[in-house]
């Protein structure tokens, strides 16, 4: 089975070392993607607000694009398959992307201690592979929710937490893989969905591109 290369249109650590712990090295390649103005025009063009499913799932496609469209526009023999993620947290209707500082931070885990959120994170796939490589020249997407029920911390732990600065880099304002980990008490759904990457998932897109899981595993 030939190998396939990846190329992660992300510069989140969590969706690298997801990748890596599975056995994937990726390629990284930042997007420059305007996300307000992308979220923007697809309210006007959905004509009102966007689900945060699908609000996910239209930023992972842009940041999917934009990447695609640099890489060929960059080097005409490129041949790999692109993956662009997003994630938002889903609280009383509420969509939560990154906290705009620390004392938003902190108002947010107020809001969320002991009480349940659901991360949703969209998955976009485009296949720049060449014909004779298998390329089917496919763009596809899917994404993942799953319940993060919170531990009813008090103001000197969510203060204490909010100091690391880890909340200011993450949707939601939390980690399950980092630091804040002790204050997840537990979920329901795809743990790697939380972390920002669902494994299972991404396999399924993959499966629809006819292209099996091993083939992007690192030889060993």
């Amino acid at each position: 089975m030939p190998s396939v290369s990846l190329v992660l249109a992300s510069q989140s650590p969590a969706r690298l070392a997801t990748l890596a712990a599975a056995g994937v090295t990726p390629r990284v390649v930042v997007s420059a993607v305007d996300e307000p103005a992308v979220l923007g025009a697809a309210r006007a063009g959905f004509g009102g607000d966007l689900k945060p499913a699908d609000a996910v799932l239209v930023l992972a496609q842009a940041k999917a694009e934009d990447v695609s469209a640099r890489l060929e526009e960059d080097d005409d023999e490129v041949s790999a398959l692109v993956l662009g993620c997003d994630s938002m947290l889903e609280l009383d209707g509420e969509v939560l992307g990154k906290p705009a500082d620390a004392a938003d931070a902190r108002r947010r885990w107020r809001a969320m201690r002991g009480r349940a959120a659901v991360l949703n994170t969209g998955h976009w796939l485009v296949d720049l592979r060449a014909p004779e490589d298998g390329g089917t020249g496919g763009t596809l997407g899917a994404s993942s929710s799953t319940t993060v029920h919170f531990a009813d911390v008090d103001d000197d732990e969510i203060d204490a937490y909010v100091a690391t600065g880890e909340p200011l880099h993450v949707a939601g304002a939390f980690t399950i893989d980092g630091l804040g980990g002790p204050y997840v008490d537990r979920i329901e759904g795809d743990h790697h969905g939380v972390v920002g990457l669902s494994l299972p998932l991404l396999r399924e897109l993959l499966g629809e591109l006819e292209v099996p899981w091993r083939s992007l595993r690192d030889p060993r």
